[in-house]
């Protein structure tokens, strides 16, 4: 018999079993469908590519047909290892605008406003410039800056600003808005993943247990109230209980694991084979994620390390001085230069995220595609899309991958936006100084000029940004899974803490807000003497908000 049962060793599971376990009396067990981060490429931040389709160490995930990409499937890479996503992403640190967290609070989640949320997300960092009024010095994830910016994002960087756009060196600062250079979780030159950060250093606790390739297949109840959990280790049936259950397998699988319970829209469920435990219908529901389009400049050779990563032996000086000091190419994320903008002077914060990277940025079937012609990307990033979506069982089988629809660009407000976003990375090409050894555009090419040509590029080659959020959302509204305090509605023993929580998706990268979601919640699970929403509160639940 545990106290705290946690469903998946990602970014807020690795925070949960740090948090909890702390307390010597708190018996805590942690579990993981994936196996350990040992593979390399989770430590060498330019190892994406080598992890970004491994089925060793990725879910690997096939979205349904899209309608509104001319009914494409995209690949939707998820963390299946120990650190989760935060073990094969772009290391990109972002927190959003504080407007996101205020909205939050507004749709019916007291506490969840910036300045609620702020301290938490001050509590984990270990930001390069030490504490201060917005950032943390002393927290366990390390937050630094470009190692050395290459001198093709330097010029993007340059030729923004001449085009208009303000200089920004903390896109986690006073505002969000400008141009400037990326700040990543990175330590020493190694990947800073949630396992690396928080999980590894508590490992010899006592009371702390892991256990890696554990395939959780349903919770386990009394009643309405949560047990624990039935899983599988190498095929083997296991079980374990606790005082509280809490799901952190992330926007795909805490969803699927509630609907394989019993838990969500009755008919889908009846539809499925699945015994109706609680009829809660915004269980997968509300699915949202970040869409975005690539534009490929050809560029002369020095400005482009296409020609050093399509090549061992060229690449081989790199690796030599990667493990002799830890430094250069290798310490880079995926991206360098990160530009917000707003596509509508009406807007009070930024609706377009840029990220620039100086080399091709191509992926076909899931996998990145090297090509030494010299080349760099800048990529388009819608940050608060209308359009939404949802998870849904394939089978009531738990090895089988659930369907995934997030009908990106459905919705017609979502597509003048990243318009925009196209034609102002052009404008940024033909920009002194980038100008200078700009050649000619690969994508999305002479062909898309106008309007409409530029819808037709955005719905065959845009592609998630693999930021999926919101299918177990928090509120107060007929399609909310959870409360305030992340416990699913109408059953005993059992939260939520993860991506899917998130009632709308934040204005960035969404691996700094989902450790600063566990943060929080650890606080309101050891403290609930301190917690006003466990005194419990019948409210009438509201119409549904978008």
């Amino acid at each position: 018999m545990y106290d705290y049962i946690i469903v998946g060793a990602g970014s807020a599971g690795c925070v949960l079993a740090n948090r909890l376990s702390a307390d010597p009396q708190n018996k805590v067990l942690l579990l993981e469908a994936g196996p350990r981060d040992t593979n390399i490429w989770t430590k060498i931040p330019a190892g994406v590519s080598r992890i970004f389709s491994n089925p060793k160490v990725n879910w690997c995930y096939t979205s349904d047909e899209e309608p509104g990409l001319n009914n494409r499937k995209l690949f939707w890479p998820r963390g299946r290892v120990l650190g989760g996503s935060s073990s094969i992403n772009g290391h990109v640190y972002m927190r959003g605008v504080p407007d996101d967290y205020n909205n939050w609070q507004a749709l019916g989640n007291p506490g969840w406003g910036w300045d609620d949320v702020l301290p938490y997300f001050k509590k984990s960092e270990h930001h390069f410039q030490g504490n201060s009024s917005l950032h943390g010095g002393e927290g366990e994830l390390y937050v630094t800056p470009l190692d050395k910016a290459h001198r093709a994002s330097a010029a993007f960087v340059a030729a923004a600003r001449k085009a208009g756009l303000p200089p920004n060196d903390d896109f986690n600062g006073v505002r969000q808005e400008g141009v400037g250079y990326l700040q990543f979780m990175i330590k020493n030159g190694v990947r800073a993943s949630a396992s690396a950060s928080f999980l590894k250093p508590v490992l010899n606790r006592p009371n702390l247990t892991l256990e890696v390739n554990a395939q959780v297949e349903r919770l386990t109840f009394s009643g309405r109230k949560v047990t624990g959990v039935q899983y599988r280790i190498d095929g083997q049936p296991r079980a374990a209980t606790a005082r509280e259950t809490i799901l952190s397998g992330g926007t795909v699988n805490s969803p699927q694991i509630l609907m394989l319970s019993g838990i969500g829209p009755a008919g889908h469920l009846q539809e499925m084979g699945v015994d109706v435990l609680h009829d809660l219908p915004g269980v997968g529901k509300n699915l949202q994620d970040h869409i975005y389009a690539h534009c490929l400049a050809r560029v002369d050779p020095s400005f482009s390390i296409n020609k050093i990563i399509s090549s061992a032996w060229r690449l081989s000086p790199h690796i030599l001085q990667y493990i002799l000091s830890r430094k250069g190419l290798l310490t880079a994320g995926t991206a360098q230069v990160g530009l917000f903008t707003r596509s509508s002077p009406t807007l009070a914060t930024p609706d377009l995220q840029i990220q620039m990277r100086p080399f091709s940025m191509l992926i076909k079937d899931g996998k990145y595609i090297s090509e030494p012609t010299p080349a760099i990307t800048a990529s388009c990033t819608l940050l608060r899309p209308q359009s939404i979506g949802q998870v849904r069982l394939r089978s009531s089988d738990p090895l089988a991958s659930p369907r995934m629809v997030a009908n990106y660009l459905s919705d017609e407000r979502d597509l003048k936006p990243m318009i925009y976003g196209i034609r102002l990375i052009r404008r940024v090409f033909e920009t002194s100084p980038f100008a200078e050894h700009y050649e000619s555009e690969a994508l999305p090419g002479s062909q898309y000029r106008s309007d409409e040509e530029i819808v037709d590029y955005l719905r065959s080659f845009a592609q998630s940004m693999y930021h999926p959020v919101g299918t177990c959302k928090m509120g107060e509204d007929v399609n909310a899974v959870v409360d305030e305090e992340l416990r699913v509605r109408g059953i005993e023993g059992l939260r939520v803490v993860d991506a899917s929580v998130m009632p709308r998706i934040p204005s960035g990268n969404t691996n700094a807000p989902t450790i600063m979601i566990a943060e929080k919640a650890a606080d309101m699970i050891l403290q609930p003497q301190q917690s006003s929403a466990r005194v419990q509160r019948v409210r009438p639940l509201a119409p549904a908000v978008r």
